[in-house]
């Protein structure tokens, strides 16, 4: 007897049935119009009153003072500035974990005149894969990527609530407390699952320990669980009673049938190494006492304390966090130990200081950033004969190249393979199928866990992963009415707009005059319309498995 296919593979069958129907009629036409020069006109706003952006870019060039004195001192010359498709490649990477798509790059050429970092950075908050990418990524930080208790634990209502208040733009300390010192149900009040993933089995609630070190190191940038089993070594000025003392905050914290909350009647017990019996707990912060709030419970004064202006971690962490996200590399590795007294790197105070004076407004963080020097510059020297070293990256006189991320590069594949941009308002049944194309695609891949920036280096598996797998294979064979690489070969009016529209689509750049040529002239030995579609997969196979592809600069 056969066995019933699973649901995941009827589900793809599906989501290809439906999705085949509804191109047929729009294949032609979406292709001719992505293929001639930009027409109609596209808003040029930036989304920012003059005197906001005109701000953000002085914040900005108190940062590049930063880094300019540390260059000069160190006597670098820093890179040039980037082009602009580079520019909107780097920030489609970091903030939607996709490379733009050719409808996106036409509307770009559209517009004259404009900051196109700040321009592009407009349309990013607009789109919620923006919110919904940034929102994965940090909860990867909060409570890591497993599914957890199911009965008390939904990981994706965490992800929404907080992608919702991304795309709101809420200040980034009102989302910190109200992960800290949520209450409710874990279904209607999402923000309970950052607490709730902790449950400890036998009734005995959620995991003190867990939560003080998730605290420190996801919000205040200090591991300080290294000294939950006893003192620091090494000239580690944390005691183990620290630890112990910030984890008491969540010693009240129970479950009900009616949701998380705190009963006064509960105590934090724990037996210190060295001591014979547990001992009762009391809550006390690390550092910086004075800025306890007198009154509120437990986690409501914790959450204050974490959150409070004058508590700089909490705005140094968030700068690191965003600074590492946009690069691929933070300013402080490891991203979550950051000393309290420095010393800091170029850039951090300023940034830090901008974030406070500014009440925690992340897209301002994030737009603050993007308008530096550093994010700005190139990867690769102007001059041939003293190219970018490693000691340039460090002191980031240069984009630093890194390797994309697994959800990266298959989202950048499955972009590129589509003209149109692959986003909210395409239909439902693609963007299921984009979403169980990536998810498969990581988890042979190999899925990093929680947030981390270590680069491994690439390994053998996967790069056969890429070339021999059904991701490319699927994305670039000859389908006129799926693959972009099909229906540009079809449809182009001429071999150089086809070659062209592929290197735009795939690389996010044109193709050098040598590569022009190469290819066009590859296409013009095509005797049919088959040979040439053929042609054009084999084209599309090339630069997706071009190291150019998978790598960010």
């Amino acid at each position: 007897m056969n066995s019933a296919p699973s649901s995941s593979s009827w589900l793809l069958r599906l989501c290809n049935a439906v999705i085949l129907a509804g191109l047929v009629a729009g294949a032609v036409w979406g292709v001719v119009e992505l293929l001639r020069p930009p027409v109609g006109k596209v808003s040029s706003e930036v989304g920012l009153p003059k005197a906001k952006l005109d701000d953000v870019l002085q914040a900005a060039q108190k940062v590049n003072a930063d880094f300019e004195q540390t260059w000069a001192q160190k006597q670098m010359q820093p890179a040039l500035k980037a082009d602009d498709l580079t520019l909107v490649r780097r920030l489609s990477l970091a903030l939607t974990g996709s490379i733009p798509s050719l409808q996106e790059i036409r509307a770009l050429e559209s517009v004259k005149d404009v900051d196109v970092a700040q321009w592009w950075l407009t349309q990013l908050f607009a789109d919620r894969r923006a919110s919904d990418y940034l929102a994965e990524r940090l909860v990867r930080v909060y409570v890591g990527i497993e599914n957890g208790p199911f009965l008390i634990y939904r990981r994706r209502r965490l992800v929404e609530w907080l992608s919702e208040a991304l795309q709101k733009n809420r200040p980034y300390d009102q989302i910190a407390r109200a992960l800290i010192d949520s209450k409710g149900v874990w279904t209607t009040s999402p923000e309970v699952n950052f607490i709730t993933v902790t449950n400890q089995m036998n009734n005995k609630g959620p995991d003190e320990t867990k939560l003080a070190a998730r605290v420190s190191r996801s919000f205040l940038g200090v591991q300080m669980d290294c000294v939950q089993c006893h003192d620091g070594k090494l000239g580690s000025t944390w005691k183990q009673t620290d630890f112990h003392k910030l984890a008491a905050y969540f010693g009240q914290t129970d479950f009900e049938l009616t949701g998380l909350r705190d009963d006064p009647k509960q105590a934090y017990k724990f037996r210190y190494l060295g001591q014979t019996e547990e001992v009762v707990v009391s809550a006390m912060v690390p550092w910086k006492p004075e800025l306890l709030p007198q009154k509120g419970g437990p986690r409501d004064r914790l959450a204050r304390w974490v959150t409070a202006k004058e508590n700089k971690a909490f705005a140094r962490t968030l700068v690191n966090r965003m600074w590492a996200l946009l690069f691929n590399r933070p300013l402080i590795t490891p991203v979550d130990d950051i000393p309290l007294e420095g010393p800091f790197p170029a850039g951090m105070e300023a940034l830090a200081d901008d974030l406070i004076a500014h009440d925690f407004d992340l897209q301002r963080l994030i737009r603050v950033i993007v308008a530096t020097r550093v994010f700005q510059q190139s990867s690769q020297s102007a001059d041939a004969a003293h190219p970018v070293t490693d000691e340039m990256e460090k002191a980031w006189a240069a984009f630093p190249v890194t390797r994309l991320r697994p959800e990266q590069m298959a989202g950048s594949v499955i972009q590129a393979s589509s003209l149109s941009t692959i986003d909210a308002e395409t239909h439902v049944l693609l963007r299921i199928k984009r979403d169980l194309d990536v998810d498969n695609f990581v988890k042979r891949y190999g899925d990093s866990g929680e947030d981390t920036f270590d680069d491994a280096g690439g390994t053998i598996p996967q790069r056969l992963l890429l070339m021999n797998g059904n991701m490319i294979t699927e994305n670039t064979k000859n389908n006129p009415l799926v693959n972009a690489s099909t229906r540009i070969g079809m449809l182009a009016p001429d071999n150089a707009t086809a070659v062209e529209a592929a290197y735009l689509a795939v690389f996010t750049r044109r193709p050098t005059a040598t590569e022009a040529d190469h290819f066009a002239n590859l296409l013009a030995t095509a005797k049919n319309n088959n040979s040439r579609s053929n042609a054009m997969s084999d084209l599309y196979w090339t630069l997706m498995n071009a190291t150019e592809f998978s790598w960010n600069h």
